[in-house]
């Protein structure tokens, strides 16, 4: 009889097998799949002031997490941190990096870092949760 759980927090062993399977079922089709998670850490000193992170697989990057203490904001720290992703992958093969922000994160910040819109999808209760999926090409 199959049983299904919900559970919080994953196991270690579950993401090696999500990667195995991903890696099998990618080799299958002839694609790399070659999903690396990244992180790029602004320090101001020693102290910690912001972190973008996301994953590099295929032939894209893709941006997850970019955060910059409040303290800190309106620094150029955030450019800097997605531009730190852009000089790292830009010869290595990609075609695009990638991400999604809601209307009340950063949709202009990206634009302004060059990113495009492809798709914004509308949220009918409440504008602020129109998701934005944006990308820039290298």
């Amino acid at each position: 009889m199959l049983n299904i759980e919900y559970q919080a927090n994953i196991d270690e062993k579950y993401y090696k097998i999500i990667d195995s399977e991903f890696n099998k079922y990618a080799d299958k089709n002839q694609i790399i799949c070659n999903y690396i998670p990244f992180a790029f850490i602004a320090k101001e000193d020693s102290k910690f002031v912001g972190i973008i992170t996301g994953n590099s697989y295929y032939k894209e990057i893709h941006i997850s997490d970019l955060i910059v203490l409040e303290e800190y904001r309106k620094k150029h720290i955030g450019s800097k941190l997605v531009k730190a992703v852009e000089d790292y992958y830009k010869d290595k093969g990609f075609e695009n990096i990638n991400l999604t922000t809601y209307e009340f994160q950063a949709p202009e910040f990206y634009k302004k870092c060059g990113f495009e819109v492809e798709f914004i999808r509308k949220n009918e209760e409440n504008q602020k949760l129109n998701k934005y999926f944006l990308v820039k090409y290298f």
